[in-house]
């Protein structure tokens, strides 16, 4: 796979299998994107579906939604990254492989809750229709998967 092994000779693949402080560096901020993208989500699929009544939707969800997406861009960017350290490796890594499944399902998830009109009226503090609710539970059973997936990987 040519693709793949110019993945890892990519200079910033290099810089990381050289430096164990960048990779410390670059791991260290996987973690943390990590934490903001699910310190973000839980919390708003859990008052989407129904928990957390006392919280008013239209003052925490615009801002969760944000902090999530902050937190998963800068997740994949610093993910894709550390992916280029040993890219065939993790290309045969079984968790990797449901890792990415779950993400790209996940993403689907975030896709079809962003597409809905009732999502929109339930941010403004409108009623929270079934379809979101349902769709949050998915979404907070999705990223609990993806993340210990992602944990799997380091014990294959």
């Amino acid at each position: 796979m040519p693709f793949v092994d110019w993945i890892g000779a990519w200079p910033g693949a290099v810089l990381l299998n050289r430096s164990g402080t960048a990779y410390l560096f670059v791991n260290a901020a996987h973690i943390a994107s990590v934490g903001l993208l699910i310190g973000g989500i839980l919390p708003l699929d859990l008052r989407l579906a129904g928990w957390l009544r006392g919280v008013p939707l239209a003052v925490i969800g615009p801002f969760l939604s944000r902090s999530a997406a902050i937190g998963l861009a800068l997740a994949i960017v610093t993910g894709l990254w550390l992916f280029t350290v040993k890219p065939r490796e993790y290309l045969e890594n079984e968790a990797f492989l449901w890792k990415m499944a779950l993400l790209a399902l996940v993403l689907v998830n975030i896709a079809v809750q962003h597409r809905n009109h009732h999502y929109r009226l339930a941010l403004d503090g409108g009623e929270v229709h079934l379809t979101v609710r349902l769709v949050a539970c998915c979404s907070a059973i999705l990223w609990l998967a993806v993340l210990v997936a992602g944990r799997w990987i380091g014990f294959l």
